[in-house]
């Protein structure tokens, strides 16, 4: 806008003029004047997220990797942990998106990882012993590299089908129950009926994931995955959203060890045939119905996915099995006055077939398992069970893995493979979110964890009985935003898993816990 007096003596300035390092007001590298032309936009994005977390958890003792004759299993399992994660985003776009879909985009998103691990036992920062309990690593990945394009309006109300090919960030549902990621793909996607209908079409092809930042490498993972859903808005209520999806996992047989020399895929348990490891194919659908939105002053948030296909060689059943499988989630939720109280249940179906002995499982993996995962549901963060991942000491799987709800026994999130034949789980979930002041949000949560069924566990763990009791996971935190958006944000929190029977029976009778603090700065 111009400089303007509105008066000849008395200064007055109804407009104000932004400067490039000022993200509040009008700057030109925020895509508020065109860059050229008139209709070419162009925006930049730095976040800078900085991370720490201090944790115990269950870990073999290191003692015989220094002293044969050392004796105790379990060691020194508290942890500390702290993550550095910058993200530079390059958005070059055509069109004016207050009020219809850009025309033309091309958008990159470097990511650069610093992080550090300090533990108290050998063997967990790298396979080599020699290694010591620390280590300090840095990657540099690509997050985002696409190019856009809008193939058509369909009606004056700017409903349109739009083409995106490249390396792209996409959830497939709500919550991030089945898959979420940021790997090339294609994706077709718009909308009808005045923006009440949406869909999406796509086609990903992964890319190894480094090991420890998580972000991408330039290396191909073997792994495809499709996915076609719809979404229709005031379905059967208004302000609730219906999702309705199907999900392909094509994961093809390969061998592959992580940045710390530890294998994982296939999964090191029972994989080994006649000396050798036996890499194996999984082909994996997925049929689901999800939801989001209110229905009267009831919010409400469900999920359930039917899980089909077959693992031509599971690692823990030792035989070829087929796929069948179930998840189902439901969260209801009440705002009163500056409080929301929430209540959930999320179960996850186990497999029961397992035996020990010379007939394994009956060929029928039962045990539910996503794709890749990121999971918000029944506290996230303020969740021990979510946010940490607990291994199975001296199996080379995990039980849980970050950012899941899932005990599904694979060796790595991201870099393993799905793993149907697990326990399964049941949680059941009551919280309460407070709006303390607009600046300041506080959580507390807490969650009863189950396994649906544990002859996964005996067979593995070579162990009888393992009873069905996890424990109860407490938590509480808070979010702070000082400036009222999400430029600054700072979050912090607490919980703690108290073990159950099964928990004793596996690891040992010791308070699990995670304390954490974030903090982001974005431009």
């Amino acid at each position: 806008m111009p400089e303007w007096r509105r008066y000849e003596r008395q200064p007055d300035t109804p407009y104000v003029k932004g400067h490039w390092y000022d993200p509040f007001n009008r700057s030109r590298i925020k895509g508020d004047y065109p860059i050229f032309g008139q209709r070419w936009f162009f925006n930049f994005t730095g976040t800078s997220e900085t991370g720490f977390d201090g944790r115990r958890l269950p870990v073999p003792s290191g003692l015989n990797s220094v002293d044969p004759g050392g004796s105790g299993f379990f060691g020194r399992g508290e942890q500390a942990f702290v993550s550095e994660n910058l993200r530079l985003s390059f958005d070059l776009f055509r069109g004016d998106t207050s009020f219809r879909p850009v025309d033309f985009r091309i958008r990159l998103t470097p990511g650069i990882n610093l992080n550090f691990l300090q533990t108290r036992e050998r063997g967990l920062v790298n396979i080599d012993t020699r290694k010591g309990t620390n280590r300090l690593d840095t990657h540099v990945g690509l997050q985002e590299g696409f190019v856009e394009a809008k193939l058509r309006d369909l009606s004056p109300n700017y409903d349109f089908v739009s083409l995106r090919a490249g390396i792209q960030q996409f959830t497939s549902d709500f919550r991030g129950f089945l898959f979420s990621e940021e790997q090339p793909g294609v994706r077709i996607f718009g909308n009808l009926c005045s923006n009440r209908l949406a869909y999406n079409l796509a086609w990903f092809h992964l890319l190894e994931k480094n090991t420890n930042s998580g972000l991408n490498t330039l290396h191909n993972r073997g792994q495809q995955v499709y996915v076609a859903n719809f979404y229709i808005q005031d379905f059967l209520a208004k302000g609730y959203t219906s999702e309705f999806s199907f999900h392909y996992n094509r994961d093809d047989a390969s061998v592959h060890y992580d940045d710390n020399g530890f294998l994982v895929r296939p999964a090191p348990v029972g994989a080994v045939v006649n000396g050798t490891v036996h890499p194996h194919n999984i082909r994996a659908y997925y049929l689901g119905w999800a939801g989001n939105g209110h229905i009267g002053r009831l919010n409400v948030s469900n999920a359930f996915y039917q899980a089909l296909g077959h693992d031509d060689f599971n690692t823990i059943a030792g035989r070829h099995v087929n796929i069948n499988a179930q998840m189902a989630a439901l969260e209801l939720s009440v705002d009163k006055d500056w409080v929301r109280y929430r209540a959930s249940f999320f179960y996850a179906s186990g497999d029961s077939s397992s035996r020990s002995g010379a007939s394994r499982t009956d060929g029928t993996a039962r045990g539910f398992d996503s794709i890749v995962d990121n999971t918000h549901f029944a506290g996230t963060d303020f969740s021990f069970w979510d946010r940490e991942g607990i291994r199975l000491t001296a199996t080379g799987v995990a039980l849980t893995t970050p950012l899941s709800l899932l005990p599904n026994l694979r060796s790595s999130k991201e870099e393993g493979q799905a793993n149907f034949v697990n326990p399964g789980i049941y949680i059941l979930n009551l919280g309460a979110d407070f709006d303390v002041t607009p600046k300041l949000r506080a959580f507390v949560n807490s969650n009863y964890l189950r396994f649906d069924r544990t002859e996964p566990l005996e067979l593995l763990l070579f162990q009888r009985p393992v009873h069905h009791s996890i424990g109860t996971d407490f938590g509480a935190g808070f979010e702070y935003r000082p400036p009222l958006s999400e430029n600054i944000v700072v979050r912090g929190g607490a919980s703690a898993l108290v073990p159950g029977q099964s928990t004793e029976d596996i690891y040992n009778g010791r308070v699990l816990f995670s304390v954490f603090a974030n903090v982001k700065f974005q431009f």
